[in-house]
């Protein structure tokens, strides 16, 4: 019985490789049309394959065939095939230089684009591609501009190359900007958040190749929340550089999948389709935790930031800091109405107190919400990770702050703003109504299954549920 059980975990994880192989196969084909067509082939010819293995490995338990001392699968080697450690696209370099040669190259890059500690950019000139351009999006290429700060065109000091900002006169490359590339390349860290403005960079990006018919190679990398989908779909009148896509604030997607989700749905302008070559990450699926190896904007440090993000960034369209200005952006809540404060800890009492007086830091933040003044708040550095979207810490806040005089206006007193980040006008309502975190849960479950549906149509990686 233990050597079948064995022998299945083999051929199951048999499987998930050929399948894995069956994708990268596609892609060194280089057959950038009917990309359908050939993965459905290659698939099928995989799938054959397994199917024979499958019987063969059935009769030899059928018959009492046990494994050689030196074939046997022990638990150990099962444990160790679980833990085989996510690799980013990135890093598979042999999947996407031949992509590259003789090519001229434009970088969709920034300060995450690694491979363990040595730039991609850097990397793909040590190995001769012809790079001509770099194209950075907010934050800059070295991740060194506050957030919303405009980003100016520049030369890198290290390789001479010119970058072009997608985060001053331009969101989108112009026609001039791309007359020297002939295939963009797209690595950047995302989050998982409709309102973090990579993806937002991505869609326009892909919007300049598919009007100038050059291709693009996004190299895919974890999603740190992509165990998880949740929150309001963004409603059509609320469309901005915060949320291109009509997806909830937690999508659930790595960029690689957005990718084909916009292509697939027909987001771009036009009804355009951008031809897109993804070379997914090894080892990864959506049910895992993924720790990131750097800061991918100023102003998330640490998983904890990170984790705590989709959840707090509402506050950014309050009179509530989360810290921007401090050593602990979204990692606190506070203001400088001390009551507030003590009837948070009153109904969290496991949370710390904490107080902090936000600064403008270079790069890191500007024009900070109370800056100077001290404010009182609840530390929430420690607290155990989010497993969902959540609005409890937004609804609450907005109840102790009502009982001690705040009105409606002073709460959220960025309106406009709020309406950008959660998508709709209609969460503010059921807030100022005082609907429960499970009325307004509820409000969006239709919108939200019919979206979970869609998204299983472009999963590049095992799921969650």
């Amino acid at each position: 019985m233990r050597s079948r059980l064995f022998g299945s975990i083999l051929w199951l994880r048999l499987l998930r490789k050929l399948i894995h192989h069956a994708k990268i196969h596609e892609v060194l084909t280089g057959l950038q049309n009917n990309r359908d067509t050939c993965l459905s082939r290659t698939l099928r010819w995989y799938t054959n394959l397994v199917i024979s293995l499958l019987i063969v490995g059935g009769m030899a338990s059928t018959f009492g065939c046990q494994p050689s001392e030196s074939t046997a699968m022990t638990d150990s080697t099962a444990v160790a095939e679980e833990d085989l450690p996510i690799s980013p696209a990135a890093y598979q370099t042999e999947a996407y230089l031949p992509l590259l040669q003789n090519q001229r190259v434009g970088m969709v890059v920034n300060h995450t684009s690694l491979i363990d500690t040595t730039h991609l950019v850097d990397s793909l000139l040590s190995r001769g591609v012809n790079i001509t351009q770099i194209f950075a999006p907010e934050h800059g290429f070295r991740g060194e501009a506050a957030n919303g700060e405009e980003v100016q065109d520049a030369t890198d000091v290290r390789t001479g190359l010119p970058i072009v900002s997608l985060y001053g006169k331009n969101r989108k490359p112009t026609a001039e900007q791309l007359a020297g590339v002939d295939i963009l390349v797209f690595d950047i860290q995302d989050v998982g958040a409709r309102f973090y403005t990579y993806i937002s960079t991505m869609h326009y990006v892909m919007e300049a190749c598919a009007e100038l018919n050059k291709p693009m190679v996004i190299l895919d990398r974890p999603n740190p929340n992509g165990f998880y989908i949740g929150g309001p779909i963004r409603e059509p009148e609320q469309k901005s550089f915060l949320g291109m896509h009509p997806i909830p604030i937690a999508h659930g997607l790595t960029v690689g999948e957005l990718a084909q989700m916009i292509n697939g749905e027909v987001w771009l302008t036009d009804s355009m389709q951008c031809d897109i070559t993804v070379i997914p990450v090894e080892n990864y699926s959506h049910a895992d935790h993924y720790s990131l190896p750097m800061r991918p904007s100023p102003n998330l440090p640490n998983d904890q930031a990170i984790n705590l993000y989709p959840s707090l960034c509402l506050f950014e369209a309050t009179s509530l800091s989360l810290g921007r200005g401090t050593e602990f952006p979204f990692q606190v809540l506070g203001n400088p109405n001390r009551a507030i404060q003590q009837s948070m800890l009153a109904k969290y009492p496991s949370f710390d107190s904490i107080q902090f007086t936000p600064q403008d830091i270079p790069g890191v933040a500007f024009d900070t919400k109370h800056r100077g003044e001290l404010c009182y708040g609840v530390d929430l550095r420690n607290i155990p990770r989010l497993e969902e979207f959540t609005l409890e810490f937004l609804i609450d806040f907005y109840q102790q702050a009502k009982a001690h005089g705040m009105t409606d206006q002073e709460f959220i007193d960025r309106p406009d703003a709020f309406a950008l980040l959660a998508g709709n006008k209609t969460l503010q309502k059921q807030i100022e109504e005082e609907k429960s975190m499970k009325e307004i849960k509820q409000s969006w479950e239709p919108e939200l299954s019919e979206y979970k549906v869609m998204r299983k149509k472009y999963l590049l990686y095992e799921d969650f549920e």
